[in-house]
C-alpha cells in the first residue's frame, strides 16, 4: 500500500470488505482523519465516529486483525511513500469515488450481458408464470416493488412479496395453487435469513426461482435455478444498487419480449392514463 496518501491507503484497506453500516461509519471517520488514524486510541476513534468502543474492536476483527491494537500497528508500519504519487482516490472525494465504483459495476454488468441467453431464458420463465411472484425483503424490497410495478403493466397477475413473517409461506402456497410456476427474487446484502428460507420453500413447492443477487456466491445461490449477478457499491455507509436495479429493468424487457400481448397492454394503459389525466406532461 506504499506510494500514495494515507487516505488512499486506508481506502484500499477497506475495499471489498463486507462491513456493516456501523463499521463503514468507522471506516469513513478514519479516512477523514487519515493522517491521525494510526495514532488514535479505540476510545478516540469511537468518539470520532459516534459509535461504541466494542464496535471499533469488532471493526478491526472484521478487517482480519486480532483487535484494534493490531490494526493500529499495521497502519503505523505502512510507509507513507513520496508525495504526488496518489491515484484516483486522491483526485476524487468519497462521494465521487462511490459514483465511479458504480460505473465500474455497470461496466461489469454490460460485459456479463454480452451473452443474452440467461436473461432471455429468465424472461421466458417469468412471462409463462401465472401468477408471477416477486420477492424482495429489507434492502431489496424497493427492487421488488419497482419490478412489480412495471411488470404489472404487461403481465396479467403479479404478486409482490416485500414483507416477511409467518404469512410469507402462505402467500407462496396461494400463488402455487393459482398456477404460479416461477418466482423472481431480488437478494441484496445483508441477506435476510427469511429470503433464503422462502426460496428453499418455493423450490420445494416446484417453483422455478430466478434471482438477481449481488454475487454468484450469495447465500441465495443454492436455492436459485437461475442467478444473474449485479454487484452493489460499498463505498458509502449503505450499499448502492445501480447494477441490480438496471438488471431488473433488463429482465423486464426480456419478459416483455416473451409476452405477445405486452405491447397491446402498454398501449391500453397509455390510453386509459390519458383519458384519466393521470400524468402531468
Amino acid at each position: 500500500m506504499s506510494g500514495s496518501s494515507p487516505a488512499a491507503r486506508l481506502q484500499r484497506l477497506f475495499e471489498g470488505q463486507r462491513l456493516t453500516p456501523t463499521q463503514r461509519r468507522i471506516a469513513h471517520s478514519m479516512v477523514r482523519r487519515a493522517a491521525d488514524a494510526p495514532f488514535l486510541s479505540s476510545v478516540e476513534l469511537a468518539e470520532l465516529a459516534g459509535v461504541s468502543q466494542p464496535s471499533v474492536t469488532r471493526f478491526a476483527v472484521a478487517l482480519g486483525f486480532d483487535g484494534y491494537p493490531a490494526l493500529r500497528k499495521h497502519l503505523r508500519d505502512v510507509p507513507a511513500g513520496p508525495a504526488g504519487e496518489g491515484g484516483v482516490e486522491e483526485r476524487f472525494n468519497e462521494y465521487q469515488q462511490a459514483v465511479l465504483a458504480e460505473i465500474e459495476n455497470l461496466r461489469q454488468l454490460s460485459a456479463l450481458l454480452a451473452d443474452p441467453a440467461p436473461v432471455e431464458r429468465a424472461g421466458r420463465l417469468l412471462a409463462a408464470s401465472r401468477p408471477l411472484l416477486v420477492l424482495g425483503l429489507r434492502a431489496a424490497s424497493s427492487q421488488a416493488r419497482g419490478f412489480g410495478y412495471f411488470a404489472s403493466k404487461v403481465h396479467p397477475d403479479v404478486r409482490v412479496l416485500d414483507e416477511g413473517g409467518s404469512m410469507l409461506h402462505d402467500r407462496v402456497d396461494a400463488a402455487r395453487r393459482a398456477g404460479a410456476s416461477a418466482l423472481m427474487c431480488f437478494a441484496l446484502p445483508r441477506h435476510p435469513r427469511e429470503v433464503v428460507d422462502a426460496l428453499a420453500y418455493a423450490g420445494e413447492q416446484g417453483l422455478t426461482v430466478v434471482t438477481v443477487a449481488d454475487s454468484a456466491f450469495a447465500p441465495v445461490a443454492a436455492h436459485s435455478d437461475l442467478l444473474i449477478p449485479g454487484a452493489v457499491g460499498t463505498g458509502l455507509a449503505f450499499d448502492t444498487a445501480c447494477a441490480p436495479m438496471l438488471l431488473g429493468r433488463v429482465l423486464l424487457e426480456a419478459m416483455c419480449d416473451a409476452l405477445p400481448e405486452a405491447q397491446a397492454r402498454l398501449e391500453e394503459f397509455d390510453a386509459r392514463a390519458a383519458s384519466r389525466g393521470l400524468f402531468v406532461e
